[in-house]
Order: C-alpha cells, then structure tokens, then sequence
C-alpha cells in the first residue's frame, strides 16, 4: 500500500504544473464533494442536494468562503470537519500538500518534481526545496494554533462549552489564516462586531495568510532588514499597506453615515468595522455587516479591492498585488518616458509585464462572462451579480445573499469561476511563462498607434 501510495505521488508530480495542479484541485473537489453529499455529514441526518454538496466542497477547496446553506445549521460536526480539512489542505495548495506527502512517506523527490514544487512554491534554490516545504508546514501549523489558543479562552468566557470553544477556535483559526472566510456559528462574527478579542487575532490571521508563503519565509529570515528582501516582497508588502489603509479610509468614509450597516455605531465601532473590511475585502471573506446593505459605491470599492486580492502564492485569490502593482509602475515609467520598468533599483522584464497584462485581461474576459451568465439564468441587479461574481472568481467569500438564491445552474457556474479563480492566474502565467522560447530571428518593428 506504501509503495503504491508512493509511486501515485511520484506519477502526480512527475507531470507538468498546469495539469498538476488542476488534477490535483479536482479531485480534492470530487472527494469533499462525496463527504458532504453522504447522510452523517448534514444535522438531519438526510443527504444534501448534489449541487449545495459540490459548491460548499468548491468554495472550501478553493477557500473561498461562499455558501449557500449555512455551515452551521446544515453541516454536521463531521460535515463542519470535512469543510475543514478542505480549506486546509486548498489553503496550503494541493502541489505543496503532494511534495510533503512525498517527503513523508519517505520518497526523494526527483530533479522534475522538484523543478515542479519549486515553480509552484517560489523557491530560488532546490537544494532549499525540502526545507522551505517543511518551514511551510510548520509556519502554517504554528500561526493557526497560536490565533486558536488566543480564541479558546474568549469563547469560554462567553459561556460556550470546553467542547464547543475548542472546536470554534480551530475552526476560525484556520479559516482566518487560509482567509476561507467560513464561519461556525449561524449569525457568523455579527455578533462579535464589538468584540476585539476574537477580531484582532482573526484579522492578523488573514493579513498574515494572504501575504504568501515566499513572502512570509522571506521575513522571517529577515524581518526588519527591507534591503535584504526581495522585489517581490518589497511589493507585496508596500502594496498591501497601502491598500489596507485605502480600503479602510474610503469603506469607512462612504458607510459612516449609512444607518443599515454603521451610521449608529460609535466613533470606535466605526473604526473597527472599516478596518475589518478593508481586511476581509481583499480575500479573507468574512464579515461585520450585510454587504447588501451597503452603499453602491462601497460595492465598487470593495469590487476592486476583492479583484486585486493578495499576495503572490498566497491563500487569497484575485489577480495578486504584484500583478496591478507592475502594471502601475509601468504606467508610470510610460509617463514618465523611462525606457524600462524600474522599481528599487530593479528592472522588472518585458516578460513580466507581458505576463501581468494578459493576467489582468483574462480574468476581465472571465468575471465578464461569468457575470452575463448568471444575468441571463436570474436576471439579478448587474450590480449584486458582478459583486458575487468576483467574489467568487478572487475567491473571497464576501456575498450579498445571492448564492443562496441561484438556481442549480448558477450555483455550478459560480463553482467554475470559484475553480478557475483558484488555479487559473498562477497555472496560466506559469503556462505562459513555460512556453515561452528563443527566436533565432526577428521580424522587422512597426508601431500601430495607441491611444
């Protein structure tokens, strides 16, 4: 059975990343699919309809966060604990799961399947591979248990049995740092909107979570050393600074006076609330308020900050900081008239460019298609609907109600995009990237006229 085991992990990763990575997601989708289709895994004790089993299996895989039952009233505990382990293991992404599954049953990993794992993983040498996935393993495992025992103690406080306070901390815990956004009780964190205790450590756990894995290894060897860091974490972390404190100002700003989300609150509840948005809304999922109670504009704001999602690598979704970040600095340097692309003193290659614009462009085509698709199956406000869409697509788990309200058809189509949002940026670029090679030649330059 080992040697089976083994030689099944060798054959996965011994093909291309591309395809890799879509077997791999897929079939983790069938096999949750099937947990939570079977009779012990909902509270009636009756097997729920296909579709809620594949979508809830698809949006924890993909760690979305979207429902369309809710988790604690549908789901049994070993139904809650199958959408667990779902948002786990497609927290940690199915590639580094097969690598440490590999290492753990005592198989060396071959020059290609390193080449795999280390294009996946964002590892400059191979000779780190074996310690970066294991380093990977334990930040991962370190930082959930760390926002669980700050957890535990605050739901007991509040009156929840030792069972219930230690399987809610676990739950949120990894929710937060794989920003899958599910909750485990029916009202969800609405109740705690005042409560820092249990916002703080689930906030920090999202941060930490959609700043990625490279970047996070990266910081930890050098913390406070920014010279020492990379272009991509001098990226990631400017880029995800200054959103925060833009989602914070505007989310704030334009629902300060809105009575149905935080007009009446106090100055400090205020506060809190637009600083959990501002989180939540670039991928972690959850929330304070009915984001269909807020003001339209909020729903645009909130729309850009979900499609520019995280980190690279990361747990969150959408295009990836790094992506609009390079298109930025190239705008700049256009206007500036600079021949290259330079940030702190790096020029950033054509390729890259090339790579970030057909990123940005691809998921345009796909939230467009995927939002006249469940216009023409609803007929839904356009704004509510491309809202849900992009949430679903940046896989962050935010929602106006209306997953719960499609019919089965719009239910699979958000499940498309939810996979396409979780596999397809990175295994597209990469693909792109993979493809590319060395003309021997070149044809002679002519400018069409832009603009």
């Amino acid at each position: 059975m080992l040697i089976r085991l083994r030689d099944l992990v060798d054959a996965l990763i011994g093909t291309s990343p591309s395809r890799v990575a879509i077997l791999a997601f897929a079939l983790v989708i069938v096999f949750f699919s099937a947990m939570l289709a079977l009779p012990i895994s909902s509270q009636d004790g009756h097997s729920v309809a296909i579709h809620h089993a594949i979508f809830t299996a698809t949006s924890a895989v993909t760690v979305t966060g979207l429902t369309t039952v809710s988790t604690a009233d549908q789901w049994s505990f070993f139904g809650q604990l199958m959408i667990l382990l779902a948002f786990q293991i497609g927290g940690l992404g199915t590639l580094t799961m097969t690598s440490l599954l590999a290492m753990a049953v005592g198989k060396k990993l071959g020059l290609r399947s390193k080449l795999i794992a280390q294009e996946a993983m964002n590892i400059g040498k191979l000779g780190e591979l074996g310690s970066v996935l294991r380093t990977v393993a334990v930040t991962s495992i370190s930082i959930e248990a760390t926002i669980a025992l700050i957890l535990l103690p605050r739901f007991i406080l509040l009156g929840e049995s030792v069972k219930n306070s230690i399987w809610h901390s676990i739950f949120y815990s990894v929710s937060a740092f794989n920003n899958a956004g599910f909750t485990a009780h029916s009202q969800g964190l609405v109740p705690y909107s005042h409560d820092l205790w249990i916002l703080i450590p689930i906030c920090v756990g999202v941060f930490i979570g959609s700043l990625g894995f490279p970047v996070i290894l990266i910081m930890q060897q050098n913390p406070l050393a920014f010279s020492r860091w990379n272009l991509t974490t001098k990226l990631t972390i400017i880029g995800t600074v200054a959103l925060f404190f833009i989602g914070a100002l505007l989310w704030g700003f334009f629902e300060w006076s809105n009575d149905k989300t935080i007009g009446e609150m106090s100055l400090g509840g205020k506060i809190i609330n637009a600083i959990f948005a501002s989180v939540m809304t670039r991928s972690g999922g959850f929330n304070l308020v009915e984001m269909s109670d807020t003001n339209p504009i909020t729903l645009l704001i909130s729309d850009a900050l979900m499609f520019i999602g995280g980190g690279p690598a990361s747990t969150a979704g959408g295009i990836k900081i790094t992506t609009i970040t390079v298109v930025i600095l190239a705008v700049l340097a256009e206007a500036r008239g600079d021949q290259f692309v330079i940030a702190f003193n790096r020029t950033i290659p054509d390729s890259v460019l090339r790579i970030a614009i057909s990123v940005i462009m691809m998921s345009f085509i796909i939230v467009f298609l995927g939002t006249s698709i469940i216009v023409f199956l609803t007929e839904e406000p356009l704004d509510m609907v491309i809202f849900e869409v992009i949430s679903a697509y940046a896989t962050c788990g935010l929602s106006v109600g209306l997953s719960a309200r499609l019919p089965p058809a719009g239910i699979y189509v958000l499940s498309v995009l939810m996979f396409i949002g979780r596999i397809g940026i990175i295994t597209v670029a990469t693909g792109l990237a993979l493809r590319s090679r060395r003309r021997l030649y070149k044809y002679p330059e002519e400018r069409p006229i832009i603009g």
